[in-house]
């Protein structure tokens, strides 16, 4: 499998048809290592676009919708990074070779402790993978400049706005099939939030994430 290629395809033909032009990001997806992220049985589908299964919970999402994400996070050196739900820990690396201080978390021990030899193998050794629930906020290491939510919220919580920095900004993804927006929620004062719909697509709902409440007539 050439892979080198694979990675120049995936940015030709996914992430810039996708609108993802983002120099910074697409310099970084271009050279880390999809494959390295995956088990040894689906790394020749690392660059499809195609969510991969890593658990019967979560999946490795398509390079365009990570790229789409990471291009409305607009990361820059020095910040501090918050990831919900890490999987595999690819994500996670790309932020960290975006120059960013990453805290991941991953509520599957199994796939909290993949993402770390994942990222041990590929030279990322002081980056951790923490183990926990963090549907209802990770603040512990917070305030975060950027934090990204990798599964569905069937409604929005401000619980990871709550964990930003003024300036900050969140990627959370909320609803349940057929509808699931990609939506970003920026920080302008310490009282003050904005949002903005970026685009619908599918994703994994998060594990233990608040559920609407049924009204009984």
């Amino acid at each position: 499998m050439d892979y080198e290629s694979a990675r120049k395809n995936m940015l030709t033909n996914q992430l810039r048809c996708w609108n993802v032009s983002d120099s910074a990001v697409l310099q970084v997806m271009g050279r880390m290592s999809r494959e390295s992220f995956l088990p040894a049985s689906l790394a020749a589908f690392a660059y499809c676009d195609e969510a991969l299964p890593l658990s019967e919970t979560a999946s490795m999402l398509p390079p365009k919708i990570q790229g789409r994400v990471l291009q409305a996070l607009a990361i820059r050196p020095g910040e501090r990074v918050l990831e919900v739900g890490s999987g595999s820990g690819y994500l996670t690396a790309v932020m960290a070779g975006l120059g960013a201080t990453v805290c991941g978390v991953e509520i599957d021990p199994t796939l909290a402790e993949f993402a770390n030899r994942n990222l041990n193998a590929v030279g990322l050794s002081d980056i951790t993978v923490e183990t926990g629930d963090a549907s209802r906020g990770w603040g512990r290491h917070g305030p975060y400049d950027a934090i990204a939510v990798m599964a569905a919220m069937p409604e929005y919580d401000d619980c990871f706005a709550q964990d930003l920095a003024v300036g900050g900004r969140l990627v959370v993804f909320v609803g349940a099939p057929p509808v699931v927006k990609a939506r970003l929620v920026q920080r302008i004062e310490p009282d003050k939030w904005v949002s903005s719909d970026l685009f619908e697509t599918e994703v994994e709902p998060l594990v233990n994430a608040a559920t609407p409440v049924e009204f009984e007539f």
